[in-house]
Protein backbone atom coordinates (compact mmCIF):
# COMPACT_ATOMS: atom_id res chain seq x y z
CA UNK A 1 0.00 0.00 0.00
CA UNK A 2 0.79 3.75 -0.62
CA UNK A 3 3.39 4.69 1.84
CA UNK A 4 1.12 8.05 3.23
CA UNK A 5 -1.54 9.21 5.98
CA UNK A 6 -4.86 11.22 6.11
CA UNK A 7 -6.02 13.48 8.71
CA UNK A 8 -9.07 15.46 7.84
CA UNK A 9 -9.68 18.78 10.21
CA UNK A 10 -12.93 20.21 9.79
CA UNK A 11 -12.81 24.04 9.75
CA UNK A 12 -14.60 27.04 10.05
CA UNK A 13 -18.75 27.56 10.55
CA UNK A 14 -19.21 25.06 7.13
CA UNK A 15 -17.43 22.01 8.66
CA UNK A 16 -15.31 21.79 5.72
CA UNK A 17 -12.97 19.37 5.43
CA UNK A 18 -9.60 20.25 5.36
CA UNK A 19 -7.17 17.61 4.53
CA UNK A 20 -3.84 17.28 6.10
CA UNK A 21 -1.92 14.36 3.82
CA UNK A 22 1.68 13.44 4.77
CA UNK A 23 4.47 10.67 3.50
CA UNK A 24 4.68 8.09 6.45
CA UNK A 25 8.33 7.93 6.95
CA UNK A 26 9.57 11.40 5.75
CA UNK A 27 6.73 13.29 7.42
CA UNK A 28 6.45 16.10 4.62
CA UNK A 29 2.75 16.77 2.97
CA UNK A 30 0.31 19.17 1.86
CA UNK A 31 -2.70 21.06 3.14
CA UNK A 32 -5.54 20.62 0.96
CA UNK A 33 -8.40 22.76 1.24
CA UNK A 34 -7.58 25.08 4.23
CA UNK A 35 -10.52 27.47 4.32
CA UNK A 36 -9.58 28.95 7.54
CA UNK A 37 -9.10 28.22 11.52
CA UNK A 38 -5.52 28.70 10.61
CA UNK A 39 -4.26 28.46 14.07
CA UNK A 40 -5.81 25.55 14.83
CA UNK A 41 -4.60 23.81 11.43
CA UNK A 42 -1.19 25.06 12.76
CA UNK A 43 -1.64 23.02 16.03
CA UNK A 44 -2.47 19.71 14.22
CA UNK A 45 0.79 20.33 11.97
CA UNK A 46 2.92 20.75 15.03
CA UNK A 47 1.36 18.16 17.01
CA UNK A 48 2.13 15.22 13.89
CA UNK A 49 5.34 16.70 13.19
CA UNK A 50 4.87 17.03 9.39
CA UNK A 51 6.85 19.48 7.28
CA UNK A 52 4.44 21.04 4.75
CA UNK A 53 5.67 21.38 1.42
CA UNK A 54 2.52 22.58 -0.48
CA UNK A 55 -0.71 24.08 -0.34
CA UNK A 56 -3.22 22.61 -2.59
CA UNK A 57 -7.49 24.14 -3.98
CA UNK A 58 -9.56 22.50 -4.95
CA UNK A 59 -11.85 25.66 -5.83
CA UNK A 60 -11.96 29.02 -4.69
CA UNK A 61 -14.89 29.10 -2.49
CA UNK A 62 -14.32 30.72 1.22
CA UNK A 63 -14.53 27.34 3.13
CA UNK A 64 -11.98 26.35 0.71
CA UNK A 65 -9.12 28.57 0.00
CA UNK A 66 -9.86 31.48 2.85
CA UNK A 67 -7.00 30.70 5.03
CA UNK A 68 -4.85 29.60 2.40
CA UNK A 69 -2.74 32.82 2.23
CA UNK A 70 -2.59 33.08 6.29
CA UNK A 71 -1.12 29.34 6.23
CA UNK A 72 1.22 29.91 4.19
CA UNK A 73 2.98 33.13 4.92
CA UNK A 74 3.19 31.44 8.40
CA UNK A 75 4.54 27.90 7.24
CA UNK A 76 7.03 29.82 5.24
CA UNK A 77 7.83 32.19 7.98
CA UNK A 78 8.29 28.99 10.45
CA UNK A 79 10.57 27.35 7.20
CA UNK A 80 12.69 30.09 7.25
CA UNK A 81 13.27 30.27 10.82
CA UNK A 82 14.21 26.70 10.55
CA UNK A 83 16.39 26.96 8.04
CA UNK A 84 14.71 26.03 5.21
CA UNK A 85 14.01 27.23 2.02
CA UNK A 86 10.69 29.32 2.70
CA UNK A 87 9.13 28.47 0.21
CA UNK A 88 5.60 26.81 0.48
CA UNK A 89 3.64 27.02 -2.74
CA UNK A 90 -0.53 27.15 -2.83
CA UNK A 91 -1.13 24.99 -5.89
CA UNK A 92 -4.30 25.06 -7.91
CA UNK A 93 -7.78 25.39 -8.95
CA UNK A 94 -8.42 25.79 -12.26
CA UNK A 95 -7.56 29.08 -13.46
CA UNK A 96 -11.30 29.31 -14.05
CA UNK A 97 -12.09 30.23 -10.31
CA UNK A 98 -9.84 32.80 -10.59
CA UNK A 99 -12.38 35.46 -9.73
CA UNK A 100 -13.68 33.81 -6.59
CA UNK A 101 -9.98 33.87 -5.38
CA UNK A 102 -9.39 37.20 -6.12
CA UNK A 103 -12.86 37.97 -3.91
CA UNK A 104 -12.24 36.07 -1.16
CA UNK A 105 -12.09 39.04 1.80
CA UNK A 106 -15.64 39.86 0.37
CA UNK A 107 -16.97 36.17 0.31
CA UNK A 108 -15.92 36.35 4.29
CA UNK A 109 -17.48 39.77 5.21
CA UNK A 110 -20.67 37.95 3.44
CA UNK A 111 -20.62 34.83 5.13
CA UNK A 112 -19.16 36.34 8.63
CA UNK A 113 -15.59 35.03 8.37
CA UNK A 114 -13.15 37.07 9.10
CA UNK A 115 -9.17 37.37 7.95
CA UNK A 116 -9.73 36.00 4.64
CA UNK A 117 -7.40 37.70 1.70
CA UNK A 118 -7.08 37.09 -1.75
CA UNK A 119 -4.46 34.79 -2.91
CA UNK A 120 -2.93 34.09 -5.83
CA UNK A 121 -1.57 30.30 -6.34
CA UNK A 122 1.48 29.67 -7.39
CA UNK A 123 0.66 27.02 -10.43
CA UNK A 124 -3.19 27.02 -11.53
CA UNK A 125 -4.09 23.19 -12.32
CA UNK A 126 -5.37 21.39 -15.27
CA UNK A 127 -7.03 18.56 -16.58
CA UNK A 128 -4.18 16.18 -17.97
CA UNK A 129 -1.69 17.12 -15.63
CA UNK A 130 -0.44 15.62 -12.75
CA UNK A 131 -0.15 16.92 -8.90
CA UNK A 132 2.49 15.71 -6.48
CA UNK A 133 1.32 14.66 -2.54
CA UNK A 134 3.60 13.90 -0.27
CA UNK A 135 5.33 11.79 -2.84
CA UNK A 136 1.96 10.08 -4.75
CA UNK A 137 1.26 10.97 -7.61
CA UNK A 138 -2.63 12.23 -8.72
CA UNK A 139 -4.15 12.95 -11.99
CA UNK A 140 -6.41 16.11 -12.09
CA UNK A 141 -9.87 16.11 -13.00
CA UNK A 142 -11.62 19.49 -14.36
CA UNK A 143 -15.35 19.04 -13.13
CA UNK A 144 -16.92 22.36 -13.95
CA UNK A 145 -20.51 23.21 -12.48
CA UNK A 146 -20.33 23.94 -8.55
CA UNK A 147 -17.57 26.52 -9.59
CA UNK A 148 -15.98 27.12 -13.15
CA UNK A 149 -12.83 25.73 -11.93
CA UNK A 150 -13.13 23.11 -9.46
CA UNK A 151 -10.95 20.12 -10.05
CA UNK A 152 -10.41 16.49 -8.73
CA UNK A 153 -7.49 14.77 -7.83
CA UNK A 154 -7.36 10.91 -8.33
CA UNK A 155 -4.58 8.46 -6.82
CA UNK A 156 -5.07 5.54 -8.62
CA UNK A 157 -2.68 3.20 -7.78
CA UNK A 158 -4.53 4.20 -3.87
CA UNK A 159 -7.86 4.30 -5.13
CA UNK A 160 -8.21 7.72 -3.21
CA UNK A 161 -9.91 11.12 -4.78
CA UNK A 162 -10.29 14.56 -2.89
CA UNK A 163 -13.18 15.42 -4.88
CA UNK A 164 -14.30 19.18 -3.24
CA UNK A 165 -17.77 20.14 -4.04
CA UNK A 166 -18.22 18.05 -6.56
CA UNK A 167 -19.63 15.56 -5.28
CA UNK A 168 -21.13 14.11 -1.14
CA UNK A 169 -22.44 11.06 -0.17
CA UNK A 170 -25.68 11.53 -0.60
CA UNK A 171 -25.50 14.62 -2.83
CA UNK A 172 -23.49 16.61 -5.22
CA UNK A 173 -22.25 19.98 -5.20
CA UNK A 174 -24.72 23.50 -4.93
CA UNK A 175 -24.97 24.85 -8.59
CA UNK A 176 -27.40 28.04 -7.03
CA UNK A 177 -24.85 30.23 -7.65
CA UNK A 178 -24.68 32.60 -10.84
CA UNK A 179 -21.81 30.82 -12.01
CA UNK A 180 -23.21 27.28 -11.10
CA UNK A 181 -23.89 24.83 -13.80
CA UNK A 182 -26.16 21.78 -12.81
CA UNK A 183 -26.04 20.48 -16.14
CA UNK A 184 -22.21 20.88 -16.43
CA UNK A 185 -21.79 19.53 -12.80
CA UNK A 186 -24.04 15.95 -13.35
CA UNK A 187 -22.13 15.37 -16.93
CA UNK A 188 -18.85 15.90 -15.16
CA UNK A 189 -19.78 13.30 -12.07
CA UNK A 190 -21.07 11.01 -14.61
CA UNK A 191 -18.36 11.17 -17.64
CA UNK A 192 -15.49 12.01 -15.17
CA UNK A 193 -16.07 10.29 -12.42
CA UNK A 194 -18.07 7.02 -11.97
CA UNK A 195 -15.55 5.65 -14.73
CA UNK A 196 -12.98 5.68 -12.13
CA UNK A 197 -14.56 2.46 -10.38
CA UNK A 198 -16.85 1.54 -7.41
CA UNK A 199 -13.91 0.69 -5.17
CA UNK A 200 -12.58 4.58 -5.39
CA UNK A 201 -12.83 6.08 -2.53
CA UNK A 202 -13.22 9.71 -2.29
CA UNK A 203 -12.75 12.17 0.66
CA UNK A 204 -15.72 15.13 -0.11
CA UNK A 205 -15.27 19.09 1.02
CA UNK A 206 -18.29 18.26 3.48
CA UNK A 207 -19.49 15.23 5.43
CA UNK A 208 -18.35 11.17 5.11
CA UNK A 209 -16.08 10.14 3.29
CA UNK A 210 -17.67 7.45 0.30
CA UNK A 211 -17.18 5.37 -2.36
CA UNK A 212 -18.53 5.68 -6.32
CA UNK A 213 -20.09 2.59 -5.96
CA UNK A 214 -22.02 3.64 -3.22
CA UNK A 215 -22.82 6.86 -4.98
CA UNK A 216 -23.52 5.33 -8.17
CA UNK A 217 -26.63 2.71 -6.43
CA UNK A 218 -27.63 5.34 -3.72
CA UNK A 219 -26.89 8.92 -4.84
CA UNK A 220 -30.80 10.64 -5.99
CA UNK A 221 -28.66 13.10 -8.17
CA UNK A 222 -27.40 10.46 -10.62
Amino acid sequence: MPNFEIAICPVTPYAQNCSLVWDKTSKRGAVIDPGGDVARLLDVIGELGLVIEKIVLTHGHIDHAGGAAELREALQAKSSASGGTGIVPIEGPHIADKFLLDDLAKQGARVGIQGARPVTPDLWLEEGGTLDIAGQTYSILHCPGHTPGSLVFVNAEARLAFVGDVIFRGSVGRTDFPYGDSEALIKAITDKLLPLGDDLTFICGHGEPSTIGEERQSNPFL
